[in-house]
């Protein structure tokens, strides 16, 4: 247990949060910006199942922000990079690789096997699909979303919470997908890193998750905000 040493000596994780941890079987969909710092920090945590689905390739525009990959892999899939780079992370942990996109033929049957779900993707197609499956099975779905300097995380699912659907009706996100794309490299890692913290407190059971609360931030101001719903 020398690895996760700094956890032990936190009484809230301890040696129950760390097997609770060592147990839990996380989704991740999508590992590109936001999926990064968020498959890097769960392996290192020792979250003992970790499922990677993601279907694209590195690109060179992707080294900008995607810190899970090196110029030598561009042209390769994804997850099977990022298998590659948990793995040497974390030689405990498993690691189960889906080389496709999640769609409403394979969604149920994937998301099933796992005990949350942690958003890493860049559409609102895929977030609804998300929202509508893991509700539909009670499984919590750990949301986040970046855009230029701002970024947004929350929690859906939760006992007397609610769904993304609630948070944001279809009709909005047509309107919401004509905005700009870019985005500020160290962005993801920072929404990111925020994701994984919301992960590791439901699976041990410390803190307070973001249950109907959005939790906002502008990197260009360092304004963040809380915003119940």
């Amino acid at each position: 247990m020398e690895r996760y040493n700094r956890h032990l000596l936190l009484p809230e994780i301890g040696e129950e949060g760390q097997k609770k941890l060592a147990e839990a079987r996380v989704l991740l969909v999508g590992v590109g910006g936001l999926g990064s710092p968020v498959a890097l920090y769960l392996a290192a945590a020792g979250v003992g199942h970790l499922g990677l689905v993601d279907n694209d390739r590195v690109s060179q525009s992707n080294l900008q922000r995607q810190v899970l990959y090196q110029e030598s892999e561009v042209g390769q899939l994804k997850v099977d990079c990022a298998a590659r780079r948990l793995a040497a992370l974390n030689g405990d942990i498993q690691i189960e690789t889906y080389p496709f996109r999640l769609t409403k033929e394979n969604a149920e049957q994937l998301i099933a096997s796992y005990d949350w779900v942690v958003d890493g993707c860049d559409n609102f197609e895929t977030r609804y699909l998300i929202s509508d499956v893991t509700s539909r099975l009670g499984i919590p779905y750990i949301y986040g979303a970046i855009r230029e300097f701002d970024g947004q995380v929350t929690v859906f699912n939760l006992p007397g919470g609610c769904t993304y659907r609630d948070l944001y009706p279809e009709n909005e996100a047509v309107v919401s997908a004509e905005l700009p794309k870019g985005v500020l490299g160290v962005l993801p890692g920072v929404v990111g890193c925020v994701e994984a913290s919301e992960v590791i407190k439901l699976i041990t059971g410390c803190g307070e998750p973001l249950n109907r609360r959005l939790w906002t931030i502008d990197l260009l101001t360092l304004q963040s905000h809380l915003f119940a719903f």
